[in-house]
């Protein structure tokens, strides 16, 4: 009797462990420090609103600075994956560093949701999915609304990395097939403190509207450097410059400026009939319960849709494998592709095998500055 309550406790031992060892262990690598801090802190914000379970299973984020920086982002996504045995990364929204990650991420057959419009080659993508529109997406909304405004020609001023490249390579041939010209072209690094040369050769150009490409707080700088060299024309930025640091910082030199962006910053605003708004208005009055009156962002708005994503998809990977294990990635992997029509804050996604970016071009809004705050258009 007494071996068998031995064996009987051993079961139930094994069986706790294997419990213990089921945790769903999420990587979360974003740029709280540096120039990109401003999308990265909002992330890990609305990452604290998580819940500590799906599907029954215990969920574990671990979360980590990349500090803006590629080097550190794949020291970080390697970390995940050698030590942490992560199921899945998340990061980074620095697109230079998500675009680093990815190819950790394939190497080692870890699923990642970028929270950056990363542009990778053909086939790098794999284990990959983005949470953010896409640049040719974005590109089509902002596109869409310089031709009502009557915009013909264009000035170009953006980062020199791959978040700035990926716009103006998109942005130019939907804009050259509307009737618009990009006219002249700058760019500047993203630790810069001043584009004086760069903005004196825009406005000399004397385009009808400036397109700024740049992130966060730092896309206040550019912008108010053509104002101050005389342009008077109409300034758009890209949905990385959706968040409030771009008015914080920015100041009076950003009323008018149109800012492209997801559904997710003015939810308050979309007609009944929108199909994110019911999410979006979610995502606000829960972190603006938290964080205060104003605070919604473009980026915390990724991390409430990641939450989707792993709500829908991980009941469906625990019935194939356990997490921590390389069967349970693929699966999870599998499970993000085959996911189907799925509504975010941010849109509609529908991520397919041959589509990692899964947003239509209907997603993208353009918002205005009036008074100090968003209006859509």
């Amino acid at each position: 009797m007494k071996k068998i309550k031995t064996l009987i406790a051993t079961a139930v031992a094994v069986l706790a462990a294997g419990v213990a060892q089921a945790d769903i262990t999420i990587g979360v690598s974003l740029p709280l420090t540096g120039p990109a801090s401003g999308l990265g802190i909002p992330m890990k914000n609305q990452l604290a609103l998580w819940p500590q379970s799906i599907g029954g299973e215990k969920l574990k984020v671990i979360v980590l600075d990349d500090a803006t920086d590629p080097t550190n982002g794949v020291k970080n996504a390697n970390r995940f994956i050698t030590d942490e045995k992560v199921d899945l990364i998340l990061g980074s929204a620095a697109t230079p560093v998500a675009i680093a990650m990815a190819a950790v991420a394939m190497e080692g057959q870890t699923p990642q949701l970028v929270a950056s419009p990363a542009q990778l080659p053909p086939g790098k993508d794999t284990w990959s999915f983005r949470l953010p529109q896409s640049n040719a997406v974005m590109s089509h909304a902002v596109v869409e609304h310089m031709k009502k405004q009557g915009v013909k020609t264009v000035g170009f001023l953006g980062y020199t990395d791959a978040y700035g490249e990926g716009w103006l390579k998109d942005f130019t041939p939907i804009a050259e097939k509307a009737g618009i010209k990009v006219v002249a072209t700058e760019r500047f690094a993203r630790t810069d403190t001043g584009v004086t040369a760069q903005a004196l050769k825009l406005t000399a150009a004397n385009p009808d509207a400036m397109l700024i490409v740049a992130s966060g707080s730092g896309a206040a700088m550019p912008h108010k450097a053509v104002i101050e060299r005389g342009f008077k024309g109409k300034i758009y930025q890209t949905h990385a410059a959706a968040t409030r640091d771009l008015m914080r910082v920015g100041g009076k030199d950003m009323e008018g400026a149109y800012v492209v962006s997801g559904p997710v910053i003015a939810p308050e605003q979309l007609p009944e009939s929108h199909p994110s708004k019911k999410l979006a208005l979610d995502f606000v009055q829960k972190y603006e319960a938290t964080y205060g009156p104003g605070s919604r962002n473009q980026f915390a708005g990724h991390s409430y849709d990641a939450l989707i994503v792993l709500e829908k998809t991980i009941p469906v990977a625990l019935k194939k494998a356990k997490p921590g294990t390389k069967e349970f990635r693929i699966a999870l992997r599998d499970a993000i592709e085959t996911m189907g029509r799925t509504s975010f804050a941010h849109g509609i996604m529908n991520w397919t095998k041959d589509d990692h970016w899964g947003y239509t071009n209907e997603t993208g809004v353009i918002v205005k500055v009036v008074n100090g705050d968003w209006k859509i258009e």
